[in-house]
């Protein structure tokens, strides 16, 4: 598994975590070095950007995964 695989599948575990009911689409490659993530809970969908080097270094780097955490808490908490 690449980098870019290893962090999209911690990210999708980060969100499970928080909120067994989200589901989460996540784009296959980045637009300007952002991904468009998809966040949705019933009816609610929610839309969040997260830097494609945020994502690589997602499983590696604690501040990392504190700023992406704090980012999907409240984006899950306005569903």
């Amino acid at each position: 598994m690449d980098e870019m695989e290893e962090g999209k599948q911690q990210f999708l575990e980060l969100v499970k975590g928080l909120d067994d009911a989200v589901q989460v689409v996540i784009p296959v490659t980045p637009s300007n070095s952002l991904f468009l993530i998809s966040l949705t809970k019933g009816s609610s969908r929610k839309f969040i950007t997260v830097p494609e080097d945020d994502i690589v270094d997602l499983p590696h780097d604690v501040s990392i995964q504190a700023k992406v955490t704090k980012v999907v808490r409240e984006a899950i908490a306005a569903l």
